[in-house]
């Protein structure tokens, strides 16, 4: 047993068996806070876009329609190789690196953005952004799922997900203002307020440490000893104990191989595939309602100035109701197997929202319309982003997390990228509220299959689910 346990996979299940046994989470709350950020930035300038593109001109010339579906679109389009190549990159030399480029890259175009000069170099900076940001949404995650105890790891991710959310939910709230007030330069102002939030995350992450398993996959026991042990303090601090209950180390082997390499594995395949193809069609309804809504309503349906003024202001509202939905979201989280309640989130949420939303407009139905965004935001972008990158992140081995992670979210960001530059050609052909429909369905039966295919994972630790044989 003893020679057992000092080999480098019975030292590896022994630190894991250490963190996943904390009673709370041993990470200290400036490091939770510099990750939630993270996600703050990520979420607000995906729903602030939307607001700002229809203030944004250069020399008083205004952004058409199809320039501001191609500039949203690059933004999503950068996402890609971002968290691929981000990813892959923290599979090889580790997540702290990798997320100190990704808050860099997301600082330099997000001033970038603020002060462009013309249309060409906006598009640009928005691509950077996008590479900073993809790559931080998938590393973020990655990092949490890696390094809290497995017992109520949902609940831990849900925390910085709540303190992201609010990106969505008071980011809003604070550019819509600055847009209707300040509409000459507001646009650049919250460009500017996301760029300032990227250098402090920068500085912050600069003192955390290195992620566990990845110290274990690279066997690096030297340094995870250190890890481990502050960890332990924090979290005895934190729950106020002076003991810990002893670990329950289970028998697993951590492979050190080319990540991509997960593929020739027919379960992990299976499981990659089918929670790629979630969310590509989830991103494929979401990010239309995100990023181009407020355009919809001023280019295609023609409200007059002050309708315009109220649809922008009720959308910075309702943004608020996806921070509320987040919370909310801890009450199931980890009692109802994740697939089930994606499946709930993308049709009570989504695809139910988002016909009330735009049925509403249509028909210049202002309570209505602001009904439906109040939905979408709760349930729809509240729960099914978060479920995404549980199902995401838990269901494949260390080795390859983030590139696995990577290329589903990444992937699927394509989803996003397409249905943007094809929402308003497809709005003239079939009609406003039939192509809204067509936007939110595939999700929907997606999230179905998703259901017979992956484990449930609460409670279960990352090793059980995958690498894990039995006990030691």
């Amino acid at each position: 047993m003893n020679a057992e346990m000092d080999s480098d996979e019975g030292k590896s299940s022994m630190y894991v068996a250490r963190v996943d046994r904390l009673p709370k989470q041993g990470l200290k709350l400036v490091i939770i806070l510099a990750l939630s950020f993270g996600y703050f930035i990520a979420l607000y300038d995906v729903i602030d876009v939307g607001l700002a593109l229809p203030y944004v001109s250069f020399n008083g010339v205004f952004l058409t329609s199809s320039q501001a579906s191609f500039i949203a679109s690059m933004g999503l389009l950068g996402y890609i190789p971002g968290a691929i190549g981000l990813s892959y990159l923290a599979d090889r030399i580790g997540r702290k690196p990798a997320l100190l480029l990704t808050a860099t890259l997301t600082s330099i175009g997000s001033f970038g953005n603020a002060f462009a000069i013309n249309y060409p170099m906006l598009v640009s900076f928005r691509f950077i952004t996008g590479m900073g940001i993809g790559g931080d949404l998938i590393l973020v995650m990655t990092y949490l799922v890696e390094m809290v105890p497995s017992l109520n790891r949902g609940h831990y991710v849900n925390m910085v997900y709540i303190a992201g959310w609010a990106g969505l939910g008071l980011g809003p709230l604070l550019a819509s203002q600055i847009v209707l007030h300040i509409p000459v330069i507001g646009w650049r102002i919250i460009f500017v307020i996301g760029g300032t939030l990227a250098v402090i995350v920068l500085i912050i992450r600069a003192e955390m440490p290195e992620s566990v398993r990845f110290l274990c996959v690279k066997r690096r026991f030297d340094k995870v000893e250190t890890v481990v042990a502050n960890m332990e303090t924090v979290a005895m601090k934190r729950a106020k104990v002076n003991k810990l209950p002893d670990p329950k180390p289970v028998k697993f082997v951590y492979d050190n191989s080319n990540p991509f390499l997960v593929f020739k594995d027919k379960t992990y395949r299976k499981r990659i595939l089918l929670v790629l193809i979630t969310i590509f069609f989830f991103y494929w309804g979401e990010y239309p309602y995100l990023s181009l809504f407020t355009t919809y309503t001023k280019s295609i349906l023609l409200y007059s100035t002050a309708n315009q003024a109220t649809v922008i202001a009720l959308f910075g509202i309702a943004g608020v109701a996806t921070f509320v939905g987040a919370i909310a979201l801890r009450l199931v989280l980890e009692k109802v197997h994740r697939a089930k309640l994606v499946t709930f989130s993308n049709g009570a949420g989504m695809l139910l929202g988002v016909i009330i939303m735009i049925y509403g407009s249509i028909h210049i139905n202002i309570p209505l319309m602001f009904g439906g965004m109040l939905l979408t935001n709760f349930i729809g972008v509240g729960w099914s982003n978060q479920l995404n990158y549980l199902n995401g992140s838990e269901n494949v081995p260390s080795n390859a997390r983030a590139t696995a992670f990577s290329l589903q979210d990444g992937l699927g960001h394509l989803g996003a990228v397409i249905s943007l530059l094809l929402l308003f050609p497809l709005v003239s052909v079939i009609g406003g509220l039939n192509a809204w429909i067509v936007y939110q369905v595939p999700m929907v039966i997606a999230a179905i299959v998703l259901i017979f295919v992956l484990p449930n994972a609460i409670g279960q630790k990352l090793e059980t689910i995958n690498e894990g044989k039995e006990g030691i």
